[in-house]
C-alpha cells in the first residue's frame, strides 16, 4: 500500500511524540481518555506557532479544542496553514465556556499577554503563559495569587527550563555539586532585520527584555532573588530607532555576581549563547544553547559523573517545547508539583524588568 508524503511525515511525527511520551513515564496505549482539553488564545507571539506544534504532536495528553484569534487576516493567513488546520476558531468567550475545558496558552503580543491571563485564571484555567510576563509586576503578581487561591497553575513560556543541559546544570548547583556558587555569565543574542526592530522598539525594555529573559530565569533558578541588579543598556543605532539593541545586566548577591548579556546586533548571535556556572568545587559551561552542548567540571564525583573536566552526553532535546507541555501535563494531573513556584516566577520578572532599566511599579 503507498502512502504519500504528508501521511508518512504525520506517521513519523506521531511515532516520535509517543517514544517520547513513553521516555517521559507515559503510558501510551490506552491515553487516548483522559486527555486534558486546551485551547489557545493569540497567535502573534513568537512562540505560538511552535507551542501548537507542540500541543498537536502530543494528542495522546491534550485535545485542542479551538484557537482565539480576534485579527481576521491573521486568521485568514494561518487557516491553511500546516500548525492550524482543522482547528476551530471561536471568540475567547466561546473557548473559556467550552465545556471542561481545563488550560489554555496564552500566545498573544506581550503587551495583551497580563490581560488575556488574568481572564483565563479568573474563569478557573490553568494557563501556559508566554514570556515576559508583561510590563507591569503587581499586575502579575494579582494574577499569581488568584492562581494560587484557585490552585491553578501557571507555567511561563521561558524556553531553557526543560533543556538538557540546564536541567543538569540546575540539579547540579541544587544539589551542591559545584560548592559555594559565585559566579554565573548569560548570553543570549542575535541579529535582527528593521521590521523585528521596530517591533522590540515599542517596549522599553529592548533586548533584555525580549531575549535575555531567558536566562535570567536560569539565573534566578541558580542564585536565587538577587540583592540588587544594575542595567547598562545602550542603543547601538540611536539615529535610527529607540531601540536598546545592546544590553548587560549585573545582579548582585551577598556572596556572588552574575551578569547577563543580550544584544539584537550580533552576527551569528546563536553560535555565541550560553550559560555558565562557577563554583569552587566545580561548574558547567552551555555552549551553544541549542542543540545544547555541556562541558562539566567537577572536584569530585558525583552520581554518574566522574571527577575532572569533560563534555558530557546528554539526553535527547527534542522539541524546543516538549518538556513544557509535557511537565504541564503532569502538573495538571496532580503527578507532581510545579519546579517553578509562584515566587521563583515574580523574582524573575521582578529582575527581567530591572535588568531592562523598567519601573517595577
Amino acid at each position: 500500500m503507498k502512502i504519500s508524503r504528508r501521511e508518512f511525515a504525520n506517521h513519523a511525527t506521531a511515532t516520535t511524540a509517543a517514544a517520547t511520551l513513553v521516555a517521559a513515564g507515559y503510558h501510551v496505549l490506552g491515553a487516548e481518555t483522559g486527555k486534558i482539553k486546551i485551547g489557545q488564545i493569540g497567535t502573534k507571539h513568537a512562540h505560538a506557532s511552535g507551542k501548537m506544534d507542540t500541543l498537536r504532536k502530543f494528542n495522546e495528553l491534550y485535545e485542542v479544542v479551538g484557537v482565539v484569534e480576534p485579527d481576521a487576516k491573521r486568521r485568514q493567513q494561518l487557516a491553511e496553514s500546516a500548525t492550524y488546520r482543522d482547528l476551530k476558531w471561536m471568540s475567547e468567550e466561546e473557548l473559556l465556556n467550552t465545556s471542561a475545558l481545563q488550560a489554555v496558552a496564552v500566545e498573544t503580543e506581550v503587551r495583551q499577554l497580563l490581560l488575556v491571563a488574568e481572564r483565563c485564571v479568573a474563569a478557573g484555567m490553568h494557563i501556559h503563559l508566554d514570556k515576559p510576563a508583561g510590563e507591569s509586576l503587581s499586575h502579575f503578581k494579582r494574577i499569581l495569587d488568584d492562581a494560587t487561591r484557585q490552585q491553578r497553575v501557571v507555567q511561563m513560556g521561558y524556553m531553557f527550563r526543560y533543556n538538557p543541559a540546564f536541567q543538569l546544570a540546575f540539579r547540579a548547583a541544587s544539589e551542591g555539586w559545584f560548592g559555594h556558587v559565585f559566579e554565573v555569565h548569560a548570553v543570549m543574542s542575535k541579529k535582527v532585520g528593521e521590521g523585528s526592530r521596530r517591533e522590540l522598539a515599542e517596549y522599553a525594555g529592548g533586548s533584555m527584555f525580549e531575549l535575555g529573559c531567558h536566562v535570567i530565569d536560569a539565573v534566578v533558578k541558580v542564585l536565587g532573588r538577587p540583592t540588587n541588579v544594575v542595567a547598562y543598556n545602550r542603543r547601538t543605532f540611536a539615529e535610527q530607532d529607540s531601540l536598546l539593541d545592546n544590553c548587560l545586566a549585573v545582579l548582585e548577591y551577598p556572596r556572588a555576581t552574575a551578569t547577563v548579556r543580550s544584544s539584537v546586533v550580533e552576527y551569528d548571535g546563536g553560535r555565541r549563547r550560553q550559560f555558565v556556572v562557577c563554583g569552587d568545587q566545580g561548574g558547567v559551561d552551555i555552549k551553544p544553547l541549542e542543540p545544547p552542548r555541556a562541558t562539566l567540571a567537577l572536584e569530585a564525583a558525583h552520581g554518574d559523573y566522574a571527577q575532572g573536566t569533560r563534555e558530557v552526553t546528554l539526553k535527547p532535546l527534542g522539541g524546543r517545547y516538549d518538556g513544557d507541555f509535557l511537565d504541564l501535563a503532569k502538573i495538571i494531573r496532580g503527578e507532581k508539583e510545579h519546579d517553578f513556584p509562584p515566587e521563583h516566577d515574580l523574582a524573575v520578572q521582578e529582575v527581567v524588568l530591572r535588568a531592562s532599566g523598567m519601573p517595577t511599579d
